[in-house]
């Protein structure tokens, strides 16, 4: 990972970026960070939130955030606010939707039972599509490992599943926040993203984020990334000096100076 400083930010024309640990700092989001979103979303660049968080979350951030569009649980939907209403696209249809909850309530109950210290996350309440399970959040901290024991428990029972900063997801369906981020660009800006990556950065800060950081040339990492190490199977190809919303902010003032 190259040092921010040595990124050349000219032309980005979008910025999509995840919430926890990158645009919130310890589970909450300042007013620098905050601040940063709104300059950069002012100064006529898009956007987007693409995040694990529920669909609950993204139709408030959706509609009162300085964002375009929001990607939400991994990729199994995006939301828009636009013309003074809320557009919601969905992966699956919803009876699909209803017939995994049923079963990912089985599989939360199997996985809490198999690993003592987790908990199903709060917000499961408020998801429409995958199952959080939450390994540091709202419970005393579980080493790493623990997390990718919960991810191999949903993966055994026929999951996709990726470890975030605070989460382990799972959800049926072979999809990611890349595979919706590209419908999204296409189906509501009419941009391919394979021809306009180049104009296009990403921002996150943990193993879920590994399909953006090899997708998008320029791709960055909080500096908090460094501690999932080796559970990236890609890194971003830069990284700032400073961590969750500082470092979101740092960036934010690297491509407004550019």
């Amino acid at each position: 990972m190259k040092p921010l400083a040595e990124l050349d930010a000219r032309g980005v024309r979008a910025l999509l970026f995840d919430l926890d640990d990158t645009l919130s700092t310890a589970g909450r989001i300042t007013a620098q960070a905050y601040g940063a979103l709104e300059r950069l979303h002012a100064a006529g660049t898009r956007t987007v939130a693409v995040t694990g968080r529920p669909a609950g979350w993204c139709d408030h951030i959706a509609r009162m955030w300085p964002v375009d569009a929001v990607v939400g649980e991994n990729g199994a939907f995006y939301f828009r606010h636009a013309g003074g209403r809320l557009r919601r696209e969905y992966q699956e249809a919803p009876e699909r939707r209803a017939r995994h909850r049923e079963r990912l309530a089985q599989i939360a109950r199997q996985i809490i039972a198999a690993v003592p210290g987790c908990a199903i996350a709060a917000d499961q309440a408020y998801r429409e599509t995958d199952l959080a399970i939450d390994y540091c959040e709202d419970v005393a901290p579980l080493p790493l490992g623990e997390a990718e024991r919960i991810a191999a428990l949903m993966r055994s029972a026929g999951l996709h599943a990726k470890v975030s900063s605070i989460h382990v997801n799972g959800w049926f369906g072979d999809y990611d926040k890349l595979a919706m981020t590209r419908r999204l660009f296409q189906q509501e800006f009419g941009i391919v993203l394979e021809r306009e990556r180049a104009a296009v950065l990403y921002v996150g800060d943990s193993p879920n984020d590994a399909p953006m950081f090899e997708f998008f040339p320029r791709s960055v990492g909080v500096a908090n990334v460094r501690r999932f190490g080796a559970l990236l199977a890609t890194a971003p190809k830069y990284i700032t000096v400073a961590s969750s919303g500082a470092g979101f902010a740092e960036l934010v003032a690297h491509l407004l100076a550019a």
